[in-house]
């Protein structure tokens, strides 16, 4: 996949998925500097209201911000791109950070601590929950024109349109939250983990055979298709300029997410995760407003899920790094010369928008996370569900794909920096 900026610039359809603004000769100084006094001050904020660890994962999260915008690392442009042309690059990316992720977590995952702090993988049930919620979420990508971790790093980025599929995105997944038990107590088989069925080494060896099955076939495809595998545009930066204002190689992105993602389980214990917290901000804001008596959700049950509700969003882990990530992200944007929002979304692609975040909210909550904490951080920590999900959630991407031009979106033949 090319993460030329140029490249994304000439798309006109996708103009509204990271930024609104070419590629200037220059950063956008005032926005960069109040992204950089934007991280520094929280992290200040927060290590002062709750302690340095959560500010070192607010800090971390602004790290993955930059990181997945200077390499355009996406999911949903990368699966659209490969249903619809046959290009695999951004495929392959993903089994080389996923390759990297299980290299780094078995082992650990296996012993059970990492310096001496107890660690534990992300490890759901698989169910018709997971079923659903997954399949329902990768439509939801297509539509919305984002993941998770998309969806963040464009609105960062200074994506007006992705800033409606955000907002639609927590209400999902609040209204997610509510129904669960529901959905949980549908047919499932217990949580699976690799890890623990097999050993760490065994189930490293037989995950790496899947993700090299995995990228030979979209070698296969790509050249079958398109007769040659796509070469990556020249930058038009090299060195410090190339590292500080992007893009990056894709791979880059992939290597730097896969460690960022275990100084993630060093630091909280657990791997990266982000749409729990739309579930929290939502909860709170209906309870807040009266909407709802959200304490009574079973969701919410137990001491623990209580404080976390009462409590500040600070004190939140997952909350605190997709604040960096939002921050982080505008940081690169600046960087780069690109961020100036404009406020004119096309109806048919706002109400795209709506419908997509409502799908992406409620999937991930019916299949225990999203592209990150269940594809992810689910197979980075052995866990069946995650394979699981992701076979579901490419289903879903596929349809989601042929209906994207009932609301005028593009469905493009070559990667663009789009919202995921």
């Amino acid at each position: 996949m090319s993460s030329s900026y140029s490249a994304a610039a000439a798309a006109p359809a996708d103009r509204f998925a990271v930024s609104e603004r070419r590629p200037s000769d220059g950063p956008n100084i005032g926005a960069a500097w109040g992204a950089a006094f934007a991280i520094v001050a929280g992290a200040a904020l927060i290590g002062a209201m709750v302690s340095p660890r959560q500010a070192a994962l607010y800090g971390l999260g602004a790290v993955m911000g930059l990181v997945l915008y200077h390499a355009a690392f996406g999911f949903t442009s990368a699966w659209r791109v490969f249903i619809a042309d046959g290009r695999g690059a951004g495929l392959r990316a993903q089994m080389v950070m996923l390759a990297m992720a299980t290299a780094l977590f078995f082992p650990v995952l296996a012993a059970g601590s990492l310096f001496g702090q107890p660690v534990a993988g992300l490890v759901s049930p698989v169910g018709v929950s997971v079923l659903v919620g997954a399949f329902i979420f990768g439509v939801g990508m297509q539509m919305g024109g984002g993941c998770a971790s998309g969806t963040l790093y464009t609105v960062g980025g200074g994506s007006t349109r992705m800033l409606i599929t955000l907002a639609a995105f927590v209400v999902g997944s609040t209204v997610g939250a509510a129904h669960l038990p529901w959905w949980s107590a549908q047919p499932s088989f217990a949580p699976v983990s690799l890890v623990k069925l097999w050993g760490a080494w065994p189930a490293l060896a037989a995950n790496w055979a899947v993700f090299a099955a995995i990228a030979g076939v979209t070698v296969w495809v790509e050249k079958r298709r398109r007769g040659a595998l796509e070469t990556s545009a020249p930058s038009p930066r090299a060195g410090l300029a190339r590292f500080a204002r992007g893009p990056w190689p894709l791979v880059a992105g992939a290597v730097a997410l896969a460690a960022l993602n275990f100084a993630t389980l060093a630091l909280a214990g657990r791997p990266w995760g982000i749409t729990s917290a739309f579930a929290l901000w939502g909860s709170k804001i209906a309870g807040g407003l009266g909407i709802a008596d959200v304490a009574s959700w079973p969701y919410w049950s137990g001491a623990a899920r209580q404080a976390e509700l009462n409590g500040s969003v600070l004190n939140d882990v997952t909350s605190v790094m997709d604040f960096g990530i939002v921050i982080g992200a505008l940081l690169a944007a600046a960087l780069a010369g690109r961020f100036a929002p404009t406020w004119r979304v096309p109806l048919k692609s706002a109400l795209a928008a709506v419908l997509g975040g409502l799908l992406l909210g409620y999937g991930a909550r019916l299949a225990y996370g999203c592209n990150i904490g269940a594809y992810f951080s689910g197979i980075a920590s052995g866990s069946l569900h995650g394979w699981v999900w992701l076979v579901a959630a490419f289903l879903g991407n596929v349809l989601g794909t042929r209906l994207r031009p009932l609301f005028g979106l593009e469905v493009e033949t070559t990667p663009r920096l789009t919202g995921c």
